[in-house]
């Protein structure tokens, strides 16, 4: 069949234009085929990644059709099985290419990948082996701590959920969940050392953990199932285990939403901001933040004076009772292998 490529062009200096190609292509065929056969068929100057050709390097990531993906992974069946792709150029199937995102762009589809790497250093993704107290001997793993890692583990650095992610593009503190997805690796790993010296490290401010938006984009966008939002997730739980509530406003942001609708079936939204940015009346500076916003509620009759608890409170509580029982359950069966 034939099919219309609709390739973004962009050198460093220049702006992004569309330049399509007519390809004769079968359903089967790879994308990275096909952007193969353009550069060597038709146009020898457009220029992109590509390595294992096997979903194994992660070097052929680009945005198809709107979302960042392997190249060597998503065929053209699957891309132009949505009728809106139906509609290209003199009515043929068309399938759009673009650079990946949250990155600055080399040429056509080849981005500027350093922030990346930078962002993935700063949570030291690496085992520390200072625990070894006899340094030639092997460090063993059971069968349990390792399948803890296999998840992580497959993480091939195609920067597909870095390239989707809302907090990157918006907040350029924030690692990125490829950082984030390797740092829950080395808090789960038994070999290393630092666990405590890490979670503190990833909970620092929107720049860890706090910074994700929960927009799912990465889980959507992995290639390889490792589900960064779940590591990111679970570093939270790390944290809030270990952290206290007392200093950190995004551990009692957390904690007192669980209380106030164990409490009341819904956030009792008075005490939410006292407790939260005032630490329970300790915090002054915290409590004037939210004088200026108490005011304009009060201005605009938008302060609730009173807090009704909702219907069905006790079977929220009792919901929430049993979920927190599991998961220390959980932690309890986990620690004891």
């Amino acid at each position: 069949m034939l099919i219309a490529f609709k390739i973004i062009r962009q050198n460093q200096s220049s702006n992004p234009s569309v330049q399509t190609y007519h390809l004769e292509a079968d359903a089967g065929n790879t994308i990275l085929d096909c952007l193969n056969r353009i550069k060597w068929e038709q146009d020898g100057s457009l220029a992109f990644r590509k390595n294992c050709r096997n979903t194994i390097c992660g070097s052929c990531a680009i945005r198809i059709n709107g979302r960042s993906a392997l190249a060597c992974k998503q065929n053209v069946g699957e891309e132009i099985g949505d009728e809106n792709n139906n509609n290209g150029d003199d009515d043929l199937p068309s399938i759009s290419i673009a650079p990946l995102g949250n990155m600055p762009v080399i040429k056509d589809l080849v981005v500027d990948m350093k922030g990346f790497w930078k962002n993935l250093e700063t949570v030291n993704p690496y085992v520390s082996t200072s625990a070894r107290v006899v340094p030639e001997k092997e460090f063993l793993q059971t069968p349990q701590e390792r399948s803890r890692l296999e998840e992580t583990g497959n993480c091939i650095m195609c920067g597909a959920c870095y390239s989707e992610c809302n907090a990157v593009e918006v907040n350029s503190d924030f690692v990125g969940p490829h950082a984030l997805a390797k740092a829950y690796r080395m808090v789960e790993d038994s070999r290393d050392s630092q666990t405590q010296q890490r979670l503190q490290e990833y909970n620092n401010s929107t720049s860890g953990v706090w910074g994700c938006t929960r927009c799912y984009y990465c889980n959507y966008v992995c290639p390889m199932e490792v589900e960064p939002l779940e590591q990111i997730s679970k570093i939270k739980q790390e944290i809030l285990q270990h952290q206290s509530a007392d200093n950190n406003r995004s551990i009692r942001h957390r904690k007192v939403l669980v209380e106030l609708v164990k409490e009341g079936g819904w956030i009792d939204e008075r005490k939410f901001g006292l407790q939260v940015v005032g630490n329970y009346f300790r915090d002054l500076r915290g409590l004037l933040t939210l004088a200026p916003l108490g005011l304009r509620m009060i201005n605009s009759g938008k302060f609730p004076l009173s807090f009704k608890p909702s219907q069905g409170t006790s079977q929220v509580r009792s919901l929430i009772n049993a979920v927190q029982k599991v998961k220390e359950e959980s932690i309890s069966n986990s620690e004891s292998i």
